[in-house]
């Protein structure tokens, strides 16, 4: 856990500088609001996805949360200017986490149905939060890409999220060549739940549903379910694998390649 109980209760008086936080009806609405760098996931971002998560997690009056984007663009993955020392002026009053949070995990400690909300282009990372949450309601012109392999890196948190709702073989196949899928292609394998080109009536019906439903069934029943998927953490590793993968010589010129429109030239 990285934040307690008493650290998230005055969450609505909280400064955010990279999320927009609503709460209405049993429904905690979060939204990534960077996108002049298209919600790219900075570190402090991370922090204060966190401590929402964990508010939902303590909180039952909280049954649902939903997971938005403001701009084009829902997430271009990792914010790899800040893994290169790259920094920003903070604003956020989000206190310190206790430890790393690890976006994979901390999905998987929070008991509570959580639905996307997609109606821009997914990068990279950004299927980190898509593939687990438990629904994804994504408009049918959105695109979703894994181009990391081109950077010199490799998805590897994301791998492991998409293997639990994909078959292995397409996963690493995705993973390996790094290539982009259309919304129907998402649908078909698996991450996407709902095409919608009305994301909001869809989203309503959705949360009408659920709610109708017993939240203490719901819980213990998502909790089982995370339980009996092995609760060992790989995510600590795969950060580490990421952080190895982004210290590279290729890394450094697959992002250099990218930069100036460019084939890399691999060592």
């Amino acid at each position: 856990m990285n934040y307690t109980k008493e650290q998230t209760q005055n969450i609505h008086q909280q400064q955010f500088q990279f999320l927009i936080i609503e709460e209405e009806n049993h429904v905690l609405t979060i939204s990534l609001n960077r996108p002049e760098k298209k919600n790219a996931l900075h570190p402090i971002m991370v922090n204060e996805l966190a401590y929402a998560m964990h508010y939902a997690k303590f909180e039952n009056n909280v049954r649902l949360v939903v997971l938005k984007a403001k701009g084009n663009v829902f997430c271009a993955g990792a914010d790899l200017k800040s893994f290169m020392g790259s920094t920003v002026e903070i604003t956020s009053t989000i206190p310190e986490p206790s430890g790393m949070v690890l976006i994979g995990d901390l999905f998987n400690e929070v008991y509570t149905p959580t639905i996307a909300v997609v109606e821009g282009n997914v990068f990279a990372g950004g299927h980190l939060i898509v593939a687990s949450c438990n629904y994804v309601i994504a408009h049918p012109n959105v695109n979703f890409a894994l181009p990391e392999v081109k950077r010199g890196l490799f998805p590897f948190q994301v791998m492991d999220a998409l293997l639990k709702i994909m078959p292995p073989k397409q996963v690493l196949d995705w993973c390996i060549r790094g290539y982009s899928i259309n919304c129907e292609k998402a649908y078909q394998m698996g991450l996407v739940t709902h095409i919608s080109e009305n994301t909001n009536k869809d989203l309503e019906s959705l949360t009408v549903n659920i709610l109708s439903n017993s939240p203490n069934a719901i819980r213990l029943g998502l909790e089982a379910y995370h339980t009996i998927q092995g609760k060992k953490s790989k995510h600590e590793y795969l950060m580490k694998m990421l952080v190895k993968a982004i210290q590279s010589e290729d890394a450094k010129e697959g992002i250099l390649a990218f930069k100036e429109k460019r084939q890399p030239n691999w060592k």
